[in-house]
């Protein structure tokens, strides 16, 4: 988390040179190039269908779309509730089918969470309309990418990671291009985008695989609720952005909602259940 956290920072700073789009074109077509020659995924031999294709195909525009959105909203409000309104996706997703008491405390969190983040009137310094919007579209695609990353994960194993990032280069790299042009080509910008490549994707996609391997989907969860928490942290050490006292009490309602509803879920048939995350 600190990693990819640290990685959607240094992107925020590429914003000025190559736009959101320039920067999402470097963060998704470096970690497709890096983790192809790690993973080597034409090596893997699968008795895919095209239905496994199209839910593939579906994976990886779902990163390439959650990526987009998620750095668009970047633009306009701070990291740290950029973060919070995504989680609201996958947390839609884990309460979705609930009907237990205990759930709708979560849910009343998550919506006092938004209440007090959405640009309404008679709030100091509002967040922009639009960046709100980019960040909850983040939060559809997050909700999508899990739905789809289970399904892509069992048709193709570890060769889903490289093979959906991939797809979501090929969609976000013409977007870049169109916008930033030739200077995506800048040595000059190159280490940063290399930086926000191995910060955001490569390396925390590998910590993460590692991570739940030796750990419950349960704690793997508790400690993902972390994330708005440290990504506000980013926020404030190296993009200066400091957040009032309501911004903060949303972010820790939004929080508190994901580690109650990892904490209440009903264990899996087995524990260790891997839950794909963005």
């Amino acid at each position: 988390m600190v990693s990819y956290q640290f990685g959607a920072s240094l992107a925020k700073h590429l914003f000025p040179a190559v736009g959101a789009e320039g920067a999402t074109a470097y963060r998704l077509g470096l970690s497709a190039i890096i983790l192809v020659l790690l993973r080597r995924p034409w090596r893997a031999s699968t008795s895919s269908t095209k239905k496994d294709w199209r839910v593939l195909w579906g994976y990886g525009l779902a990163i390439g779309a959650m990526n987009f959105v998620f750095y668009m909203s970047l633009r306009t409000i701070p990291l740290g509730i950029a973060v919070a309104l995504e989680f609201t996706g996958p947390l839609a997703l884990a309460l979705f089918h609930s009907r237990r008491l205990i759930d709708f405390v979560w849910m009343a969190l998550v919506i006092a969470g938004l209440l007090l983040l959405l640009p309404l009137r008679g709030i100091d310094k509002p967040l922009d309309p639009v960046g709100v919007m980019y960040a909850l579209a983040a939060g559809v695609g997050w909700a999508l990418y899990i739905i789809l990353g289970r399904k892509a994960g069992a048709a193709f194993g570890a060769t889903a990671v490289p093979l959906g990032i991939s797809i979501g280069a090929l969609a976000t790299i013409p977007i870049g291009f169109a916008y930033a042009g030739t200077a995506l080509f800048s040595l000059d910008l190159l280490p940063y985008a290399l930086g926000v490549a191995v910060l955001s994707s490569a390396l925390p996609y590998s910590l993460e695989m590692v991570a739940m391997t030796r750990m419950s989907t349960r704690t793997f969860s508790v400690l993902l609720s972390l994330e708005p928490a440290i990504a506000a942290l980013a926020g404030v050490a190296l993009l200066s952005e400091n957040l009032g006292l309501l911004q903060w009490s949303a972010i820790a309602a939004i929080m508190v909602a994901a580690a109650g509803t990892a904490l209440s879920v009903r264990r899996p048939a087995s524990e260790n259940e891997p839950l794909p995350i963005g």
